[in-house]
């Protein structure tokens, strides 16, 4: 019952620092660690622990089928070579001085230290997108940056398990390495196989609730099969959200969507905070029992292991940007990446929920235990207070030039979707037609000046205004109990989805806090 209460504590907290987010434009996560730590803080917070394997299963999983969702394949064949740079030399890159610092400054075993640097390798992508999707960036280097949080995460989860099992006694280097050469190619093989299944088995399922729970259990048991044979548990998910993200939407009823991403948002939102609770819980208990001189030691370390973290993506991504500016130029590249987008990406790198799960995920028994938490615990909160509080003021100061291309590809979309269902309706003159041809002839041309029907529509605006007094009216109906409150339900669930098709797309998204 404590921790139930500390969790809706906690919830509390977060909703509340969320407006402020919002009003001074700070990622949310900057204000989730802000509240897991304030909260954990608190007396009557309890002391727990959570199992190691549920740990990465529980908050890794719904996590990656979220951002894969928003990353077609295209977009990785695109920028391949950025992706790999980010995702896959950084990581390694982090690691490797991250261990370096473990070894030397923090006395730790060489597995234990590497174990580390996975821990903290990876940027968390919900914290970026929190920010970037207030500001006009141009739509490659959010892509970019998009793909690098989804990938990096399976880089230094496989490099996370290798050096905990290498602390086990039971495991030989004979038997680890042929696992790690097959586990990516048999994660991202298991997660499409999974994936097509799905799409069998879920079509009888459209339109009920069991569809939505369906999706719960076939995520989270995609990671444990994963994991129980042995390959990649994050390529498997990937493959398997990837898979679905492009089959799906053509076999999914608007109701289901809308249904399904509501759900999602609120129990990825709601694990980031119980993630946030849970590390703190740990650093709470690890604090408590630490020597003044050992504490010191600890923090001094966990600095040293943030300012390495910090500096190396920020040397690599400007490295990496004048390399390709020069490869770029070399193989007649139109638009090489410039200095201000090199500079963003690097600074993009605050860490998250994999670095908080992957600190929960390590065993009771797993060497300078202590020391990796508290460390981990450091770099997501110093990378989200210092980096997500100047991200906002570094974008400002770029001045970045208008990305035309999303609007222009938006209006083209638009267009050829209008000019299908006039093309349907040609030839046909009974009324509807006519009022719809009519109303369709409109909105081209709205269209074609680089607008939002909805939003310019004077139909749509008198339509929501007149939405707005049926609700007044049906309110009232129930209130004099002239209709039941079934009767009112069904109707508010109409009006609802008439509001939402005279409402711009904009102000329909649903968004956090």
């Amino acid at each position: 019952m404590v921790l139930f209460e500390s969790v809706l504590t906690l919830l509390l907290v977060a909703i509340v620092l969320l407006q402020v987010s919002r009003k001074v434009s700070v990622p949310y996560p900057t204000m989730l660690a802000f509240a897991g730590v304030v909260v954990a803080a608190l007396p009557w917070a309890p002391t727990i622990g959570i199992d190691p394997q549920l740990a990465l299963a529980l908050f890794i999983a719904p996590a990656l089928l979220d951002a894969a969702f928003d990353l077609p394949p295209r977009e990785v064949r695109r920028e391949w070579l950025a992706l790999v740079a980010l995702a896959a030399v950084a990581v390694l890159l982090t690691t490797g001085v991250v261990a370096w610092v473990g070894v030397v400054w923090g006395a730790m075993p060489l597995a234990a230290a590497v174990a580390l640097g996975a821990i903290v390798a990876p940027p968390d992508a919900a914290a970026a997108s929190a920010m970037l999707g207030r500001f006009a960036l141009p739509r490659r280097t959010v892509a970019v940056l998009k793909g690098e949080s989804l990938l990096n995460d399976a880089v230094a989860l496989l490099v996370f398990g290798a050096a905990v099992g290498a602390t086990s006694p039971h495991v030989s280097l004979s038997h680890l390495v042929p696992e790690l050469a097959l586990a990516a190619p048999g994660g991202v093989l298991f997660g499409f196989v999974t994936a097509r299944l799905y799409l069998v088995v879920s079509r009888p399922m459209a339109g009920t609730l069991g569809a939505t729970l369906f999706q719960f259990v076939t995520t989270f048991g995609v990671w444990v099969l994963a994991e129980r044979l042995h390959v990649s548990a994050v390529l498997a998910v990937v493959a398997y959200a990837m898979t679905v993200a492009r089959i799906a939407p053509e076999r999914t009823r608007p109701r289901d969507r809308v249904h399904s991403y509501a759900v999602w948002e609120a129990a990825v939102f709601l694990l980031n905070v119980l993630a946030f609770l849970l590390v703190g819980l740990q650093a709470r208990a690890i604090v408590t029992r630490l020597h003044s001189v050992e504490l010191w030691h600890a923090l001094r370390f966990a600095g040293l292991v943030l300012l390495s973290v910090v500096l190396v993506r920020l040397a690599w991504v400007m490295l990496f940007n004048q390399l390709r500016r020069r490869l770029g130029k070399w193989l007649g590249e139109t638009q090489p990446p410039s200095v201000a987008q090199g500079l963003v990406v690097a600074w993009c790198g605050m860490r998250g929920l994999v670095t908080l799960a992957g600190a929960l995920a390590l065993p009771d028994a797993f060497p300078a235990r202590d020391l990796v938490v508290l460390s981990a615990l450091g770099v997501v909160l110093g990378t989200l207070i210092v980096q997500g509080l100047t991200l906002g003021p570094l974008i400002k100061s770029l001045r970045f030039p208008p990305d035309p291309s999303l609007a222009r590809e938006l209006s083209e979309g638009r267009l050829a979707l209008l000019e299908t269902a006039l093309g349907h309706l040609e030839g046909r003159d009974e009324d509807a037609a006519t009022r719809l041809r009519d109303l369709y002839y409109d909105e081209r041309g709205v269209v074609e000046r680089g607008e939002e029907p909805r939003a310019v529509s004077e139909v749509d605006r008198l339509r929501r205004e007149l939405l707005a007094k049926k609700r007044t009216r049906l309110a009232a109906l129930r209130r004099h109990g002239a209709i039941g409150d079934d009767v009112f339900h069904l109707l508010e669930q109409e009006l609802d989805w008439a509001e939402l098709a005279a409402t711009p797309a904009d102000d329909a998204e649903l968004i956090e806090g």
